[in-house]
């Protein structure tokens, strides 16, 4: 299998590994962010399949980051959507091992490649799936919060220092 076919590959796992969890969650704001998610590596699909063609490249910013971050701070401040959250380990550790996977992938690429812009291409693409990574880490961490977190009267106001 040739690297692009491999990359192709990995792409299209994450993109599956959102649409997995964007159809398990209840929670809209992360249904928002998991489907974000899919359409990004879905991008990053077409991108190479084109490149691997031949053809041209282009490649917009990714905004998920900024979406995510603003979910996330409406899930704060909606108590009684945080009980809805489901806590979905294995479907968050494969969504951070196909990140963690693709950046090395990419970052491998970018080192042995010679064409200027296809190395920026590499390298833009390492960089979105580490902003993924991130996404999913800390919605991780949000989700498995309350379940690994004792929180004391006299220290529950600690966060907003």
């Amino acid at each position: 299998m040739d690297v692009f076919d491999f990359a192709m590959k990995m792409e299209l796992q994450g993109k599956a590994c959102y649409e997995s969890l964007a159809a398990s969650t209840q929670v809209p704001g992360l249904k928002t962010i998991f489907t974000g998610l899919a359409a990004d590596e879905q991008k990053h699909y077409d991108i190479l399949r084109g490149l691997k063609e031949g053809k041209e490249w282009s490649m917009t910013e990714s905004r998920m980051l900024d979406r995510a971050k603003s979910v996330v701070g409406e899930l704060l401040s909606d108590k009684e959507r945080l009980s809805d959250l489901k806590e979905d380990l294995d479907g968050y550790k494969l969504g951070l091992k196909v990140e963690a996977e693709s950046v090395k992938l990419y970052e491998d690429m970018a080192k042995k490649e010679q064409d200027p812009e296809t190395l920026q291409l590499y390298l833009r693409l390492a960089n979105e799936e580490k902003k993924h990574y991130n996404i999913i880490e800390n919605i991780c961490d949000f989700v498995m919060r309350p379940k690994y977190y004792l929180e004391w009267r006299e220290f529950s106001n600690l966060h907003e220092l």
